[in-house]
């Protein structure tokens, strides 16, 4: 080999060797006149490629530093347009002037629309404007949970257990936190395909305080480890009831209610029962994307029922220079559950943003000492269009808040193994009032998507194996060179308290 030769390899191996080098623009979006941050702003580096400010206005991406953008635009309801170079986002803070939505005049339109006229139009086009072709988005989901324990009391009545005693029963109470937060967070690609989805887990990690009860089946195999830990070994436990299994508890009940209305509880309580981050992940698309105003499952529903809601068309506005109408909904009498705002394409009439609210209780369930009741459904959708002309959802914001209350009473029974017949033994009695109040908050952030051929979504095979990373203090440098939603303070300071 010549040195000529030689040089080229040593050449060609360097380019190689090194990794591709990625720059991390990091900055706050401020309203210029306020000096508040602005949350769930667009940051767009590329023609379907872009970022979403979290609620307080910060926001990081990442770039291959060999094809930068020429330049980045900024854009929130409400405010200017505007475009910047990397090296005045890169660790400033930026400034949108605020701009008050336009009222009518603005534009000029063949035939002037009725708002009945507009809604009418707008659901006759969902079919032709809402993609149902096979898409491939990398995503970032965030997910929140907030478990509020009103009341823990475990209503201590008699044992015979010696070691199942009132003070062991009172520690137990006492020791259960009343405050819990859990956040997981995934970056991924999420193949969609009319209603089934596949997971490319790229990274993800857990956050959480592993002492914390977040539901009543943690609670449940708190007081079973406790419980068995504190019996003679030749003594096993049986607990008559079955309060704290979810699905115990469920199907105790399950006769006594409609079909439908079981299958609902059940499919809550199943959530729960769901094993590994691939699979969990799904559950949660599932979830959150099945709340999308077009679905026939949606608790909205919008679309087959937009006679039950009056309409205002309240002005127009500019979305991803695409002209809309801003119209306000709320419910014309109480069978209507939500009020809110849509913008809809005037060209095309496809909804490209949807604000909501709950305006009453969603469900209020009570049977055999177990309350259920959904009190907050609240969120915002925005959608985006594709190379093929539809649109598929890029952002959404959505918070569900629900009441779980136990009150009821509770025998557990000793039983020796080697005692012949019944084998019963001793019996601890309490009477449960337990009151918790979970509210689950999700954030997606879809930062790329193209269409693809049906085969690469059914060729492709999820890796099962995929884990979160457990954190007990949140790591900065966790998700460094990757392009995510910014953490909020709250999850910045979460650390988990010393024991």
């Amino acid at each position: 080999m010549t040195l000529t030769n030689t040089k080229i390899s040593l050449v060609l191996y360097l380019l190689v060797a090194l990794p591709m080098t990625a720059q991390t623009i990091s900055s706050k979006l401020v309203d210029a006149k306020t000096q508040k941050g602005i949350p769930y702003a667009t940051v767009q580096y590329g023609e379907y490629q872009g970022v979403i400010t979290n609620d307080e206005g910060r926001f990081s991406f990442s770039l291959d530093e060999t094809s930068p953008p020429d330049s980045i635009y900024i854009s929130s309801m409400g405010y200017s347009k505007k475009g910047f170079t990397l090296a005045q986002l890169q660790d400033s803070v930026v400034l949108l002037q605020p701009k008050a939505i336009e009222l009518s005049g603005v534009y000029v339109f063949d035939k002037e629309l009725s708002v009945d006229d507009i809604i009418e139009k707008m659901v006759e086009r969902v079919p032709q404007n809402v993609n149902k072709a096979p898409v491939k988005q990398r995503f970032f989901l965030r997910q929140s949970e907030f478990a509020t324990i009103n009341k823990v009391d475990f209503g201590f009545e008699k044992s015979t257990i010696a070691e199942l005693n009132k003070e062991l029963i009172d520690s137990l109470a006492l020791s259960i936190p009343k405050n819990g937060h859990h956040y997981t967070e995934s970056l991924g690609d999420l193949y969609k395909n009319n209603g089934q989805y596949k997971l490319d887990i790229i990274k993800a990690a857990d956050l959480y305080d592993k002492n914390q009860v977040g539901s009543f089946e943690e609670l449940g195999e708190r007081m079973q480890t406790i419980f068995t830990e504190n019996i003679k070994p030749d003594s096993y436990l049986k607990i008559k009831s079955g309060i704290f299994s979810q699905k115990v508890q469920v199907d105790s009940i399950l006769s006594d209610m409609e079909e439908e209305e079981a299958q609902k509880i059940k499919d809550e309580v199943e959530k729960d029962t769901i094993s590994g981050l691939v699979d969990a992940q799904r559950q949660a698309f599932k979830e959150l994307l099945n709340e999308l105003y077009y679905q026939e499952d949606s608790k909205l529903d919008l679309i087959s029922k937009t006679r039950k809601y009056e309409f205002t068309l309240v002005g127009y506005a500019e979305i991803a220079d695409a002209g809309v109408y801003a119209i306000d909904f709320e419910p014309k009498r109480s069978s209507a559950e939500f009020k809110g705002r849509l913008y809809i394409n005037i060209e095309d009439f496809a909804v490209m943003r949807l604000d909501v609210q709950n305006t009453e209780r969603l469900r209020n369930f009570r049977l055999l000492g177990i309350t259920y009741r959904e009190v907050l459904y609240k969120g915002t959708m925005r959608f985006a269009q594709l190379p093929n002309g539809k649109y598929d959802l890029r952002f959404m914001d959505f918070t569900f808040g629900r009441y779980f209350a136990v009150d009821r009473p509770l025998k557990v029974i000793e039983k020796n193994k080697h005692v012949k017949g019944r084998r019963k033994q001793n019996e601890l009695s309490l009477n449960i009032d337990f009151r918790m109040s979970p509210t689950q908050k999700w954030e997606l952030v879809v930062f790329d998507q193209e269409v693809v051929p049906e085969d690469q979504f059914t060729n492709f095979t999820e890796d099962k194996t995929a884990r979160a990373t457990y954190m007990p203090t949140y790591d900065p440098e966790f998700w460094q060179g990757h392009t995510i939603m910014e953490p909020n303070q709250a999850i910045r300071e979460f650390t988990v308290p010393n024991k």
